[in-house]
This record gives C-alpha cells, sequence and structure tokens, in this order.
C-alpha cells in the first residue's frame, strides 16, 4: 500500500472510505496528480515515483496551520 497527500480547498469534498480518481499531469522533469473534480493536488514527484494506478481510497482527512489534506491509499 501507498499513501499520497494532496492539498484541498474543502474537506467535505468526500468521506473516509471514498474511493477517488486521480489524473496524472507531467512536468518537464516530474509528474504531479489532481484528484478528480480538481478536489486537491499533490506534490512533484520523479519519475521512479510514479502512480501505478489511478484510484485511490480515502484514509484521512486533516489540516495544519497552512492547509488541509486528503490522504490517500493506493494499491501499489
Amino acid at each position: 500500500m501507498r499513501q499520497m497527500d494532496f492539498t484541498t480547498e474543502n474537506l467535505d469534498c468526500c468521506k473516509e472510505g471514498d474511493i477517488l480518481e486521480v489524473i496524472e499531469y507531467h512536468l518537464p522533469t516530474s509528474y504531479w496528480y489532481m484528484i478528480e473534480h480538481a478536489y486537491g493536488a499533490s506534490g512533484n514527484f520523479k519519475n521512479a515515483e510514479r502512480l501505478k494506478t489511478r484510484k485511490g481510497k480515502v484514509v484521512r482527512r486533516w489540516k495544519d496551520e497552512r492547509f488541509n489534506y486528503i490522504t490517500l491509499e493506493f494499491d501499489e
């Protein structure tokens, strides 16, 4: 299992246990991911760190002093 954090503006867009799809975007030297319907965005990942699957389960919704986050767990 692999977990990945996504920043989001709205923690109420999903609930724990939901299965969400992500879309992969390519930059010149890295990749990043957006949760379906633009719910959240990931950081950048190197080629060797690319996701192999495009659906993840919401395992946590949380926030710190700067951002709101959604943590997805992928079957990898």
